[in-house]
C-alpha cells in the first residue's frame, strides 16, 4: 500500500524526552483468545518533558524502551519516541493514540493536530498520544537504508527497453541489499505485528487498562491488527481511509494503480473544466494527451536538470490523495505545456515530489514493513507480467509504483503471513471512507466493516481525498466527535450507516500569491504520502 514517505508540508521537529525503561513482562506477546490482564502498574511511566511548537504549544515528549523481539522480552531493546497533549477536563476518558499511516509516518506532531482539531470539550477529556513507530523518526534505531535513493534524475519508470529495466532493477536490488547489510538484526522485527505489540507496551506504560485508537490509512491496518491481538484493551476504535486487510500488500498496490489512474483523470477533467485559467483545452482527453506529452518530453530532457519522467510522476501522485493540491499542480503543468517553462514544475517537484532525510527514513520503514508483513513474488517475471497488464488500463502510476515496491522482490528477510483481523470481541468501531479514495479504495472500508462485528461506517459520497476527518467536512467530524465523546455510532440499514456529501472541488486561485500560499491542508501535510 504505497504511501509517500516524504512529508509534503513540513511538520515541526520534536525533541524526544528522556528514555525510560519498561519491565521485561511488558513486551510479552498475548493472544486474542487469552488477553493479558495483569496489573498495568508494573510498567514504568514515561517521563514527559515540554516540547511544544508554535502550532502545538502544549505538546509534551517522552520515550519508551521496548523489546526488539517481543517473544524475547529479556533481549535487545529499542526506543520509541512519544508525544502527548494532556487532558484538561475533570472528566477523563483515558489515552487516545493516533497514527498517521505509512508505514513509516511520524505521529509526534499528529497528536497536536488531533487535539487542536477536535472540539475542545472532547479533546480535553483525553490524553492525545502520538508516537513514532519502531524504526521511524525520533525512535531509535531510525532506519535509513540508502540515503539519496530518490535523488534526481532517476531512470524512466517505464521500462520500454531492457537497459531501462536493468537500471531500475539495479536500484531496487541495491536498496534491498543496503537494508540487509545495515540492519540485519533489526529487519526481522520491523513489521505490523511487532508495532502492534509496541502499542500495547505504550498502553501499559501509560497505566491504562484500555485505549482509544485513531488511525489513518496504514494506521487503520495497524489498529485492526492491534484490536485482533488485544480486543479487550480497545475502548474505542476509529479507522479513517481503510486498508483492505485481505490483500496486503502486493495486490493492494496493484489495486491502487487503477484507483490512482481514475483519480488522475479526474484531476485532468478538472483542468479541462477551467480552461479559462489554464488554457489546456476543454476536452479532458486532450488535456490527458498534453500531460503524457509532457512526460515524454521530460524523459528526454529533465526540467531544470531535476524533473524527469519519474520525478514528474512523483510530483503529481499527491494530487491523487488530496484535491487541494490541484490548482498548484495545474499551474506547473500549464506553464510547462505552453512554453516549456521549467521553474514552476521544478518548484512543484521540490514541494511535492522530492524526498529529504525524513523521507529516506520513512521509505526505509515502508519497505521493511511491507516486505516483511506478507509475501511478494520473488520472480521478477511475475512482477513484469502483472505490471504490464495493469499498465494497459492504468498507465499513470503503475510502473512508478512497481519500482517503489520492487525491493520486496529481493528483500533479505522472509515474510510473515497477513493477520486475519476478523473480530467479534470489540466494542463498536467507527470507520470513515470516501467513495473515490485512491490510496485505500472504497472496497477496503466495506471489507473491514464486515470483518469487525458491530462496526459502523460513515461514507463520504463522491469524495476522493485520503484522510477525510478533521479536514473541513463538518458532517464527518460531527460523527467523529460524537463517538469520541460518548461512543455514539450511527446505525443504518445499508452498506453505509451514515452518508456525508463530499466537499466541493477547489477553485483555481485568484492570484499566483494565493496559489503558492495555500498548497494543502495541515492534516495532509502531517499524514505524508503514500498509503
Amino acid at each position: 500500500m504505497r504511501q509517500r514517505a516524504a512529508v509534503l508540508c513540513g511538520a515541526a521537529v520534536i525533541a524526544a524526552g528522556a528514555v525510560t525503561a519498561v519491565p521485561a513482562e511488558a513486551g510479552a506477546p498475548h493472544s486474542a483468545s487469552a488477553p493479558h490482564l495483569a496489573s498495568t502498574s508494573q510498567a514504568a511511566k514515561p517521563r514527559w518533558k515540554k516540547c511544544g511548537t508554535a502550532d502545538y504549544p502544549t505538546l509534551q515528549c517522552a520515550s519508551l524502551a521496548v523489546p526488539l523481539d517481543h517473544a524475547r522480552p529479556e533481549g535487545k531493546r529499542i526506543t520509541l519516541a512519544l508525544s502527548r497533549v494532556p487532558h484538561t477536563a475533570d472528566t477523563y476518558q483515558g489515552p487516545l493514540l493516533v497514527n498517521p499511516g505509512g508505514p513509516g509516518g511520524s505521529g509526534l506532531t499528529l497528536a497536536g493536530f488531533v487535539a487542536s482539531s477536535l472540539p475542545a470539550e472532547v479533546a480535553a477529556q483525553y490524553d492525545v498520544i502520538g508516537f513514532d513507530p519502531r524504526g521511524v523518526g525520533r525512535s531509535e534505531p531510525a532506519l535509513n537504508c540508502l540515503p539519496g535513493h530518490f535523488d534526481p534524475v532517476r531512470p524512466d519508470s517505464l521500462p520500454v527497453t531492457p537497459a531501462v529495466e536493468r537500471a531500475n532493477l539495479a536500484r531496487a536490488k541495491s536498496f534491498a541489499g543496503a537494508c540487509g547489510e545495515k540492519y540485519a538484526d533489526v529487519l526481522p522485527y520491523i513489521d505490523t505485528v511487532s508495532t502492534a505489540r509496541d502499542v500495547d507496551a505504550i498502553r501499559r506504560a501509560l497505566g491504562s487498562a484500555r485505549i482509544t485508537y485513531f488511525g489513518y490509512s496504514y494506521g487503520t491496518y495497524l489498529g485492526a491488527v492491534y484490536a485482533k491481538l488485544y480486543p479487550h484493551r480497545v475502548r474505542r476504535l476509529v479507522l479513517d481511509s481503510v486498508v483492505d486487510p485481505t490483500d496486503v500488500w502486493h495486490d493492494a498496490n496493484l489495486d491502487q494503480d487503477h484507483a490512482f489512474n481514475d483519480r488522475h483523470r479526474a484531476f485532468l477533467a478538472w483542468i479541462a473544466g477551467h480552461h479559462a485559467t489554464y488554457g489546456l483545452g476543454t476536452d479532458p482527453e486532450r488535456v490527458e494527451a498534453a500531460w503524457y506529452a509532457m512526460r515524454t518530453a521530460l524523459a528526454k530532457k529533465p526540467a531544470g536538470g531535476k524533473v524527469g519522467a519519474a520525478e514528474l510522476e512523483d510530483t503529481f501522485i499527491p494530487g491523487g490523495y488530496y484535491n487541494g493540491y490541484w490548482p498548484y499542480l495545474a499551474e506547473a503543468f500549464a506553464a510547462y505545456a505552453h512554453d516549456e517553462t521549467a521553474g514552476p514544475l521544478v518548484e512543484a517537484y521540490e514541494n511535492f515530489g522530492a524526498v529529504d532525510a525524513s523521507g529516506d527514513n520513512g521509505y526505509s520503514v515502508y519497505t521493511a514493513v511491507e516486505c516483511r508483513d506478507a509475501a511478494w513474488p520473488r520472480d521478477w517475471d511475475a512482477w513484469r507480467d502483472d505490471n504490464w497488464d495493469v499498465y494497459e488500463k492504468a498507465p499513470f502510476m503503475t510502473w512508478n509504483n512497481a519500482w517503489y515496491n520492487a525491493p520486496c522482490a529481493f528483500w533479505p528477510t522472509d515474510s510473515r503471513r497477513p493477520v486475519d483481523v476478523t473480530n467479534h470481541e470489540l466494542p463498536p468501531a467507527l470507520l470513515f471512507q470516501a467513495t473515490g479514495d485512491a490510496a485505500t479504495p472504497y472496497e477496503g472500508g466495506v471489507t473491514v466493516h464486515r470483518l469487525l462485528r458491530g462496526s459502523s461506517m460513515v461514507v463520504e459520497e463522491g469524495g476522493g481525498n485520503h484522510g477525510i476527518t478533521l479536514s473541513g467536512n463538518t458532517c464527518l467530524d460531527k460523527h467523529l466527535a460524537a463517538y469520541l465523546a460518548d461512543g455514539t455510532v450511527p446505525r443504518g440499514d445499508g452498506e453505509a450507516d451514515a452518508v456525508c456529501p463530499a466537499l466541493p472541488a477547489p477553485d483555481p486561485p485568484q492570484s499566483k500569491a494565493a496559489s503558492t500560499s495555500s498548497r494543502g491542508s495541515t492534516l495532509h501535510g502531517l499524514l505524508g504520502f503514500r498509503g
